[in-house]
């Protein structure tokens, strides 16, 4: 029989009246015919603007209005109503390529077993020319969530997920407004491979009024708080190596201390001095080179700060 699954296309649309139109003439535009087009407007305020535009596809998409609770309830709204066996989110500003259902599928075709497939991708600017194109690196799906803690693996909108992980797994938080993507993906990655195509399949935006560039002070505590979630489930699972575990937290913490997750880096550090403690029996010498670089970082970063501090000091009195 020949594999031929219904992708549901789910954009969650807020006040995108500048970018929906390209979002949604790239979902009709698909090579792979058998799709479904759901737009879920997140309680829209801008006059009607969105709504009009999506209303002026007709039957050619599924339209949805709901009262807004961010993007996560949009796009579980979305899986709710879809019809399809495997979901592909589009975000309203960002573009697919024509081939981008049908190079995920025929793929599927050829491994015949469930998975999560995401690829490279474009950056284009908010008048749609292109900036440069992000290659991402193949991972081993055996060390997928620790890629996902050290770096950024993966790009939601170059996902193909069949509707039975959702089953399993369950939905996007809908409490969480900034990394309800990664931590789903988290969440799957303990059951299903993620494997990754090694080809450009979306256009991704890069303008001023993206979600995480709004939402800059909620999206570092919510990371922070993500980070030591993904830390302590993983510490479970690798309290057979105790020794390793230790080494393996201490470099996540200067990870996350370099990225500015301070929360997340010093919940990490406690983590490996607990392991240290658990499996003080031998001596880990790896542990303690990887320790006193943290420990050289932190005082690094300290006295940059403070070199900053007098400079603007310095300067306000110059001023007067």
């Amino acid at each position: 029989m020949e594999f031929n699954p219904k992708v549901s296309i789910v954009i969650p649309v807020y006040n995108g009246a500048n970018f929906l139109r390209e979002a949604i003439d790239s979902a009709l535009a698909q090579t792979y015919q058998n799709i479904e087009i759901i737009v879920v407007n997140d309680g829209s305020t801008d006059g009607g603007q969105t709504e009009n535009i999506a209303k002026s596809y007709g039957e050619r998409i599924r339209y949805y209005y709901k009262e807004n609770g961010g993007v996560a309830s949009a796009l579980n709204f979305g899986i709710r109503e879809m019809r399809g066996e495997y979901f592909s989110w589009l975000s309203h500003d960002d573009v697919y390529y024509p081939q981008k259902v049908e190079a995920q599928v025929d793929y599927l075709k050829k491994i015949n077993k469930d998975v999560i497939l995401y690829s490279d991708y474009d950056l284009i600017d908010r008048e749609s020319q292109y900036i440069r194109s992000e290659k991402i690196k193949d991972i081993d799906p055996r060390d997928f969530r620790y890629a996902l803690i050290v770096g950024n693996p993966i790009h939601g909108c170059t996902t193909l997920v069949p509707r039975s992980c959702f089953e399993v797994v369950g939905t996007f938080d809908n409490r969480l407004k900034t990394v309800q993507d990664y931590d789903l993906w988290f969440r799957m990655a303990k059951k299903y491979d993620f494997m990754h195509l090694p080809q450009s399949l979306i256009k991704s935006r890069v303008h001023p009024e993206q979600g995480t560039a709004v939402l800059g002070s909620i999206h570092v505590k919510e990371c922070n708080n993500y980070f030591a979630a993904c830390l302590n489930e993983l510490y479970e699972d690798m309290k057979t190596n105790g020794e390793t575990l230790a080494s393996f937290n201490m470099k996540i913490a200067i990870n996350l201390k370099k990225r500015h997750f301070d929360n997340a880096a010093e919940h990490a550090l406690r983590l490996s001095e607990k392991s240290r403690r658990e499996n003080s029996k031998n001596i880990d010498i790896k542990y303690f080179l990887v320790r006193s670089y943290y420990e050289m970082y932190s005082w690094k970063i300290f006295f940059k700060n403070v070199s900053k501090k007098m400079k603007n000091t310095l300067k306000k009195k110059n001023v007067r």
